[in-house]
C-alpha cells in the first residue's frame, strides 16, 4: 500500500508540491487549505481548486488546532503530514498526528528568512540568491532538520513575484528528489543552524512608505520587494498619493544632486534623486489610481509639463487608501 499524507497548502508552492505528490503515488485522504480571502488580490492558483478536481477531500477550518480538527487528523493516521505555504503554524498535537514525520517547503535557504514573506524580505535585504527547503516541522517555526534545497538566483531588477516563480519551480524540484528516501525511511536529514540564520515577521501594506532619504540601492530593493501583485511602494507628491509600481537599476544620468525625493527628466526618462545622491530610474508609477509609464511617465515630469517635481521624504506620508 502506498504511503498516506495529509497535506496543508495554498498558494502556488501548494498546487506545485501537491501536483509532486500524487504524481509520486501519495495517496492524500484529506487537503487542508484556506477559504480565499474577499479582500485579497488573488493572483494565485487555487489548492482547492486543484484537489477537487482531483477528487480529494477538502477541508478549510478557520483553527487546524482546534482540539476536534487534531482529533480528526489522529483517527486518519496518515504516514506524513506535509505544509507547502499553508499560512498557519501548526501544533504539536497536530504534528504529531503524522506517524512517519511531519515536513514543510520554506521559501529561502533555512536557516536564513525563517518567519513569514521570505521572498519579499530577501529582496529588500538586497540578497543575491534564495530558494525553497523542505524541513521536518517541531514547534519552533522552520527550525527543523532539513531534508533538501535549492537555489535561485535574483538579479537586480527581479521582482519578488518574478523570483516567487524561481522558488515555486525550485520547491516541485526539491520535493520530487527528496520523495523517494522519505518514502522508503533512508532520508538524511541534517540539523540546522539558527545562530547563522535570522527570523522575519509579516509586512502590511503601510510598510510599503518609501524614505527618499536611504539610498537608491535600498529604495529600489522595496519597490520591486512589494511591486504588484503585492501591494507596492508609495510616496506622495503634493496633495497625491503615488505608487511606485517599477523602478529600475541602470547607469544614472549625468543630473545633479538634488534633494532627496526629487523627480527629473533624462534620456527621456524619469529619474528620481535618493539619499546618496544617485538617480533611481522609474519606469511605472501610479497617480491616484492613474497608471503612467514610458513616455507618458517622463512627459510627467517633463519642463514645461508640471517640471521638476518633489516626492514626499517618506516620514508622515498617507498610506494608500487613506
Amino acid at each position: 500500500m502506498s504511503a498516506a499524507a495529509v497535506v496543508f497548502a495554498y498558494h502556488d508552492v501548494g498546487c506545485r508540491c501537491l501536483s509532486v505528490l500524487l504524481g509520486h503515488g501519495v495517496r492524500v485522504p484529506l487537503v487542508v487549505t484556506h477559504r480565499d480571502s474577499p479582500g485579497e488580490n488573488i493572483w494565485f492558483a487555487s489548492v482547492e481548486h486543484l484537489a477537487r478536481e482531483a477528487g480529494l477531500e477538502v477541508a478549510t477550518p478557520d483553527d487546524p488546532n482546534e482540539p476536534a480538527f487534531a482529533a480528526r487528523l489522529g483517527r486518519i493516521a496518515p504516514d506524513f503530514l506535509f505544509s507547502f505555504y499553508y499560512r498557519q503554524m501548526l501544533s504539536p498535537a497536530v504534528l504529531a498526528a503524522a506517524r512517519r514525520g511531519a515536513f514543510n517547503m520554506h521559501g529561502s535557504l533555512l536557516p536564513k528568512y525563517r518567519g513569514r514573506v521570505p521572498v519579499n524580505w530577501a529582496i529588500i535585504h538586497g540578497e543575491r540568491e534564495t530558494g525553497a527547503t523542505l524541513h521536518e516541522m517541531v514547534a519552533k517555526p522552520d527550525a527543523g532538520r532539513i531534508v533538501g534545497q535549492e537555489s535561485v538566483p535574483i538579479g537586480d531588477n527581479d521582482t519578488a513575484a518574478e523570483v516567487f516563480g524561481r522558488v515555486t519551480g525550485a520547491a516541485g524540484r526539491v520535493l520530487d528528489r527528496a520523495l523517494p528516501a522519505l518514502l522508503d525511511g533512508t532520508a538524511a536529514l541534517r540539523a540546522q543552524d539558527l545562530a547563522a540564520g535570522s527570523y522575519f515577521g509579516g509586512r502590511k501594506p503601510a510598510d510599503g512608505r518609501i524614505d527618499w532619504t536611504k539610498g537608491a540601492r535600498a529604495v529600489h530593493d522595496l519597490v520591486r520587494a512589494v511591486a504588484p501583485p503585492y501591494p507596492g511602494a508609495f510616496t506622495s507628491l503634493g496633495a497625491a498619493t503615488v505608487r511606485v509600481l517599477r523602478s529600475w537599476w541602470s547607469e544614472p544620468p549625468a543630473l545633479p544632486r538634488a534633494a532627496p525625493g526629487t523627480v527629473a527628466v533624462a534620456d527621456g526618462r524619469a529619474w528620481a534623486c535618493c539619499g546618496d545622491g544617485r538617480w533611481l530610474e522609474l519606469r511605472e508609477i501610479e497617480i491616484d489610481g492613474c497608471a503612467l509609464a514610458g513616455a507618458a511617465l517622463a512627459a510627467r515630469f517633463a519642463p514645461g509639463a508640471g517640471g521638476v517635481g518633489q516626492f514626499g521624504s517618506g516620514r508622515a506620508q498617507r498610506r494608500p487608501g487613506q
